[in-house]
């Protein structure tokens, strides 16, 4: 049973014609008496008597009509609540994102947001895991889309999900036909990083120093683009999240181990601070983001 069968047995029980109850719920008759027999099997019981072109209410059917009529105007009652909310959501939601967020989760939900609340404004800020925490704490930003921090602080940390470091390299590369790489076998091997002003550039180091390796250290880059384009043209590897992978041909994107390199994405805001609602649809809308797998 479906809501829309309740939906059409009301408006069959209100004008106890076919003609005028399909008009009014916008489908053909056909249908409507198609979706009336499904209902009436799966109670087990007629709904209604079809005497020639007349149409009577059975016992049965005046005790659903009297039973579900509360029950659908509550389902219309939360429906319009939930549309006026939305349509009166303005303001500003001031966002500070990692690059590897602002690939494709960050601009795909602003976009939702822009188109379902006209009157929200969105500022977006690319910046390092460190300085999110920083504009946090000095009330410059709302939201934090980063990783969880090393340390405590008076911010609410929310994980989205797990996400591994990835090992790129161009389809020239020596190791571009592998299926995954271990973390000793690039010693040596000349690699771009994260500059040190980055958090995961110390999650990196920590994970060559257990696994006993010492690349060669060739490059730093403030800019996940930057490294990808000196991984594909160069015999260069370079070290991003998966979230970076965009599909491009020309790249190929190893999975590491022993150990593996792994972050905590998740949404950051100070604690005990109100939210407004803009902030808090924003935020569900990253969380759906991360749920289709953005």
């Amino acid at each position: 049973m479906e809501l829309r069968h309740l939906r059409y047995f009301e408006a069959l029980a209100k004008t106890l014609s076919f003609t005028k109850a399909a008009d009014s719920v916008h489908v053909t008759q056909s249908t409507l008496s198609h979706q009336i027999r499904q209902l009436e099997e799966e109670l087990g019981q007629p709904l209604f008597d079809r005497i020639g072109k007349r149409v009577s209410m059975t016992e049965a059917g005046e005790t659903l009509l009297l039973k579900i009529g509360p029950a659908l105007r509550q389902v219309d009652a939360a429906i319009h609540a939930i549309r006026d909310a939305g349509a009166s959501v303005s303001g500003e939601v001031r966002v500070g994102t990692t690059q590897s967020f602002n690939i494709r989760l960050v601009p795909k939900c602003v976009a939702e947001c822009l188109t379902r609340y006209p009157s929200v404004r969105v500022v977006v800020e690319e910046l390092p895991a460190l300085q999110i925490i920083d504009r946090l704490h000095a009330g410059t930003l709302d939201l934090g889309i980063s990783y969880r921090p090393d340390v405590a602080h008076d911010l609410w940390f929310e994980q989205l999900y797990t996400e591994e470091m990835r090992l790129v390299v161009g389809l020239e590369h020596p190791m571009a036909h592998r299926r995954r790489v271990r973390m000793t076998e690039l010693h040596g091997v000349r690699i771009a990083l994260f500059s040190r002003q980055f958090s995961t550039r110390q999650l990196i180091d920590d994970c060559f120093q257990a696994a006993g390796a010492e690349p060669l250290v060739i490059a730093e880059f403030n800019s996940i683009g930057a490294m990808l384009e000196v991984a594909r043209h160069t015999d260069v590897a370079a070290i991003v999240g998966a979230s970076a992978d965009t599909g491009d041909p020309g790249l190929r994107f190893l999975p590491l181990e022993d150990p593996t390199p792994l972050r905590t994405p998740g949404l950051l805001w100070r604690r005990g601070i109100p939210r407004p609602v803009s902030v808090k649809y924003f935020a569900s809308m990253i969380r759906r983001g991360v749920g289709k797998g953005l």
